[in-house]
C-alpha cells in the first residue's frame, strides 16, 4: 500500500522525487517498527503502534521535528487509506504531535553590548570624519542606544515620530504591533544621543517638514531598517564582534534578558517588550533559572556543604 500511497501523491498531487523518497523512508522505517512490535502490517497498525513507534523515536534521540516529519507522512498514509475505503479510520487521529522545542535567541553580553555603546560614542564624536560620515555614526548611536535603552521593535525604532524628541519626559508611547500603544521609558544616556542627533538632523531644511526622527536621505521616508541593520552590523564588525550574531533583534533579546538578570519582573518584560501573550516573553525563562540557580548557590546556608 505504500507504493499506492505514492502513486497517488505523485499523479495527484505532484510530489517531487525528493519528497517521494523521503515518505517511503519514513513510511518503510514505521513499516518495520510495526512489524517487529505487533507483527501487524503498517496499514493494520492501531494508534498504539504508531504512539509506540514515536517514543521509540523520542528515544533513539529523534528531534521532535523528525518526529514530526514521520508522523505528518503518517496521517498522509492513513488518510489515502481512508479515501480508498481500505479502512474505516484513522489511527493518527488521536496522536499528538510532538512539540518542537523553541530556539533560545541569540543575546550579547552587557560587555559586548558596553563595547558596542562605547564605540559608537566615540565614532560619533570624531570630528575628524567627513560630515556625512558623522551624521550617520550620530544617527547609528542615538538608534542604538535607544534600541538597548527601550527594547523596541526595528520597526517601532525606525518609524518613530519626531515628536518623540520634543519631550523632556523619561518615557514615550509606541505603537507596536495590532495598533496598540504601551508606554516606553528612555533613559538619560539615550535621551542624550537623540538630542545630540537631532542637532545634527535638523541642520538640513528638508527637516523642517520631515515628521520621522530618523528620515532616510531624500526626508520623505524614514530610515529602512535593513540600513540601520547593515550600519549595525558594521559597527559590530569594528569591535571585533562576529556579525553573524548581531542584528537590531539581537539588540531587543539583550534588553530583555540583561533586564531579567538584573532582577526585573517576567511580567514588567513583557509590558516593555509588548508582547500580547506571556508565553511569547517565557522564551527568557532560561535566564529566570540561571539567575534562581545562582541565588540559592550564593545565599542557601547548605548550599556549599
Amino acid at each position: 500500500m505504500i507504493d499506492a500511497f505514492l502513486e497517488m501523491m505523485s499523479a495527484e498531487r505532484g510530489a517531487s522525487d525528493n519528497t517521494l523518497a523521503s515518505y517511503r523512508r519514513d513510511l518503510e522505517e514505521a513499516e518495520r517498527f510495526v512489524r517487529r512490535a505487533s507483527a501487524r502490517r503498517l496499514s493494520d497498525a492501531i494508534s498504539t503502534d504508531i504512539s509506540a513507534y514515536l517514543s521509540s523515536m523520542d528515544a533513539s534521540g529523534y528531534a521532535a521535528s523528525s518526529q514530526a516529519r514521520h508522523l505528518s507522512a503518517l496521517r498522509q498514509y492513513f488518510r489515502f487509506l481512508y479515501a480508498e475505503n481500505l479502512r474505516g479510520d484513522d489511527p493518527t487521529g488521536v496522536i499528538a504531535s510532538p512539540k518542537k522545542a523553541r530556539a533560545l535567541p541569540k543575546v550579547l553580553s552587557e560587555e559586548e553590548v558596553s563595547r558596542l555603546l562605547e564605540r559608537a560614542g566615540e565614532e560619533a564624536t570624531d570630528e575628524t570624519q567627513p560630515a556625512k560620515i558623522r551624521i550617520t555614526a550620530i544617527r547609528t548611536r542615538a538608534l542604538l542606544e535607544l534600541l538597548y535603552a527601550t527594547g523596541l521593535r526595528v520597526s517601532e525604532l525606525v518609524s518613530l515620530p519626531v515628536s518623540v524628541a520634543w519631550r523632556d519626559d523619561p518615557f514615550f508611547m509606541v505603537r507596536g504591533k495590532g495598533s496598540k500603544e504601551r508606554m516606553v521609558p528612555v533613559t538619560d544616556t539615550a535621551r542624550a544621543a537623540v538630542t545630540a542627533y537631532l542637532e545634527a538632523r535638523n541642520r538640513d531644511t528638508r527637516a523642517d517638514d520631515c515628521p520621522w526622527l530618523f528620515p532616510a536621505e531624500n526626508y520623505v521616508d524614514h530610515v529602512a531598517r535593513q540600513v540601520f541593520a547593515r550600519d549595525l552590523k558594521a559597527l559590530g564588525a569594528r569591535c571585533g564582534l562576529s556579525v553573524s550574531k548581531l542584528s537590531p533583534h539581537v539588540l531587543r533579546h539583550a534588553f530583555a534578558s540583561h533586564l531579567l538578570q538584573n532582577g526585573a519582573d517576567l511580567r514588567v518584560v513583557q509590558q516593555l517588550l509588548g508582547h500580547a501573550d506571556i508565553s511569547t516573553t517565557q522564551i527568557y525563562t532560561h535566564v529566570l533559572e540561571e539567575r534562581l540557580h545562582r541565588l540559592v548557590t550564593e545565599h542557601h546556608p547548605l548550599a556549599g556543604a
